[in-house]
């Protein structure tokens, strides 16, 4: 899920290209993010979160700055260094570490249930940053979500006043990646797509290398081949190439139709939690995620048909 998402689209003219191309360009980026919920529960097993959280970041910004180098993109503005501050403190700082640290006590299938709100919390941010306005059914269905999600997680828990403390950093994950997303999709406008997502990572690697540092220091790597494998995934697929394809299904367009199919991220993360991991589907989970993904639907539906 990412800079210019389902909440954000906008309808631009497609490139001369079969409609289809944008389509099956946008779905295989969806599908590589799809692996990182359950692929970041797998790594927790032998990694500690700090140390996936910072060195997915570390090893991203190698491959940005590479990237950024051999096409020679020009340098942002200051402003623009700003406003990739908090593009970076949302997906590239919160997101992973607040998800890497929830993993630890949660089954991916859970947290793919809570984190399904995304779109729909992405789509409020964007119409809160630009001032756009909405009927009230997009706030209805917003709301529902966010609520759908939160009973999820109460009834997961033990009931009201039982929330653990996995599902508070998996809404905070899903705040920190809204704010990020909303900025980048309009940072994205001005840079480039991956662009953006490259200088955001070389922005914060600094600190993320010092974190990577703190994090070997306290608890030394020892993982099995699998988990190192997940990792080096999380770190090269999720946090840096995923986008090359999303982003260019995106270009292809139509952008307001290939932005859609991030919807149904959460219900690939479900199937390899249960194919990968193991994971029941239980009726609660299923059901969860059926109201919580048809709430975000509707709402970016309602969006882009008002943006029209």
């Amino acid at each position: 899920m990412k800079n210019d998402d389902s909440a954000i689209a906008t309808e631009e003219p497609a490139l001369r290209v079969r409609p289809a191309s944008g389509l099956l360009w946008g779905l295989l980026g969806v599908l590589a993010f799809s692996f990182t919920i359950p692929f970041t529960r797998v790594a927790d097993g032998g990694l500690s979160p700090l140390f996936i959280g910072a060195g997915r970041a570390v090893v991203a910004a190698v491959l940005a700055a590479a990237g950024l180098r051999l096409s020679g993109q020009p340098c942002p503005s200051s402003r623009q260094w700003l406003r990739l501050a908090w593009v970076a403190g949302g997906v590239v700082v919160g997101f992973p570490l607040l998800t890497s640290y929830a993993l630890t006590s949660v089954p991916a299938g859970h947290g793919a249930v809570i984190i399904a709100v995304l779109p729909a919390a992405t789509a409020v941010a964007v119409v809160i940053r630009s001032g756009e306005h909405q009927p009230w059914l997009f706030w209805i269905v917003a709301g529902i979500g966010a609520l759908a999600a939160i009973g999820f997680a109460l009834d997961q828990g033990g009931g009201y006043g039982s929330v653990r403390w996995a599902d508070i950093l998996l809404f905070g994950a899903v705040a920190a990646a809204a704010v990020g997303y909303a900025e980048g999709g309009l940072l994205a406008r001005e840079l480039g797509a991956w662009q953006t997502v490259s200088w955001a990572l070389l922005l914060v690697s600094p600190g993320m290398l010092a974190l990577l540092g703190v994090a070997v220091l306290r608890d030394a790597p020892s993982a099995t081949a699998a988990q190192w494998a997940a990792f080096g995934y999380l770190a090269v697929v999720s946090a840096f190439l995923g986008f090359f394809a999303w982003y260019r299904g995106l270009a292809l367009g139509p952008m307001a139709r290939v932005s859609q199919v991030q919807l149904v991220q959460p219900v690939f993360s479900i199937c390899w939690a249960g194919l990968l991991l193991h994971e029941r589907l239980t009726p609660a989970t299923a059901a969860g995620a059926v109201v919580v993904v048809g709430c975000a639907f509707v709402a970016v539906r309602v969006r882009l048909n008002q943006a029209r």
